[in-house]
């Protein structure tokens, strides 16, 4: 069982924790993680920005992720989200059946 571990960030922690309740009381994730503050810098329209945000780690399964993608995007405020997912190749097989069994078992 692989599982993914799909990387946002939020304006501030109000939209970062909106986000994290969806996702997990939709089944979508079994756990979100929310991180401290932190400094963005980035290219945006020809210029270069600089932004305060709020970094989420969501840990979900790879056959759900385009249902989580659209929950960030319908949830998000952004233009443009950064949505990044990292397939975890090793992980305790524990662990991966808990993301497995807290997230949703079939699509419909």
């Amino acid at each position: 069982m692989n599982a993914l571990i799909v990387i946002t960030n939020a304006p501030d922690r109000a939209v970062a924790q909106k986000i994290a309740h969806a996702l997990v009381e939709q089944k979508l994730a079994a756990c979100v993680n929310i991180l401290a503050e932190c400094t963005s810098i980035y290219r945006w329209q020809g210029k270069i920005e600089t932004a305060a945000e709020v970094p989420l780690l969501i840990k979900t399964r790879p056959d759900i992720y385009a249902e989580v993608e659209a929950a960030i995007k319908s949830l998000h405020p952004y233009e443009l989200p950064e949505i990044v997912a990292v397939s975890v190749e090793h992980g305790s097989s524990e662990y991966l059946d808990w993301i497995n069994a807290a997230t949703v078992t079939e699509i419909g």
